[in-house]
């Protein structure tokens, strides 16, 4: 039995540190005090910390990318809300196509719908970039609001609303007075994971990136063309806590867990 057990926590050893490994290297590497990204690091300093706040490419793609996160995510939940709860409550006919139509963004890499839509949805119809991007990332999240909002109504049970319409509230009060309100957590969760999801995108957002308008993600690849110091390391572990912070927040007060 104890070899087993310490069978079991050398292998558990062995994954955390093949998943935390890698982080732990990019944040030592970003607190060098060295000239060049190397690790290990020559010495530990936090110019390079500061340094990042003084890029003006990087503030400006952040600006970008926190519009793009935040009301890519706002616009998906407006549409995908609906249509969680059309499929949850009622007999669509072809739910199961709709359901995987839906879903289709999460299962198809991001770098063939980033080119899909570049090829056959913004060329022809010559939009601007930043809508190209807004309307990506749009699309983007959708289905994880479908799918976490999905999940929230599946544990609301339907007489709660079937009993505010006996009692005289019509189909759109009961979804707004009732229904809503109870699956708050969940729609909270998605806009977390839509938020995090959007501010990330690598891909498409590659694909869709213009002269003048560019997300960080795609700012950063552009910086390491031309410039090797430790600040793309330091930018990288401000983004990893800024993300490890929200979904932390979002499982101590909505319990982020049960939704994904």
């Amino acid at each position: 039995m104890r070899a087993e057990r310490l069978a079991t926590l050398l292998t558990l050893a062995a994954v955390l540190l093949f998943l935390i490994g890698p982080f732990v290297v990019i944040v030592m590497a970003g607190l060098s005090s060295g000239n060049n990204l190397a690790f290990p690091p020559p010495g530990l300093s936090l110019k390079w910390v500061y340094k990042v706040f003084t890029i003006d490419s990087f503030r400006a793609s952040f600006g970008v990318s926190m519009f793009l996160a935040i009301f890519g995510t706002l616009a998906a939940l407006i549409l995908g809300v609906p249509a969680a709860y059309a499929l949850s409550r009622y007999k669509v006919p072809g739910a199961e196509a709709v359901r995987l139509i839906v879903s289709s963004p999460i299962i198809v890499p991001g770098i063939i719908v980033g080119l899909a839509l570049l090829r056959y949805f913004v060329v022809p119809l010559q939009l601007k970039v930043s809508l190209a991007l807004f309307c990506a990332h749009t699309a983007l999240i959708i289905p994880y609001a479908v799918r976490v909002v999905s999940a929230s109504l599946q544990n609301l049970r339907s007489d709660i609303e079937e009993a505010a319409v006996l009692l005289g509230a019509s189909r759109v009060g009961a979804f707004f007075r009732v229904i809503l309100p109870n699956i708050r957590g969940g729609v909270l969760s998605a806009f977390i994971l839509g938020f995090v999801t959007s501010f990330n995108q690598v891909p498409v957002s590659l694909f869709l990136s213009g002269p003048g308008i560019h997300t960080l993600p795609v700012d950063m690849l552009g910086y390491m063309e031309t410039t090797y110091d430790p600040s793309i390391a330091a930018l990288s572990a401000l983004l990893a806590f800024l993300s490890i912070g929200i979904v932390m927040i979002a499982e101590r007060f909505l319990g982020f867990t049960r939704y994904v």
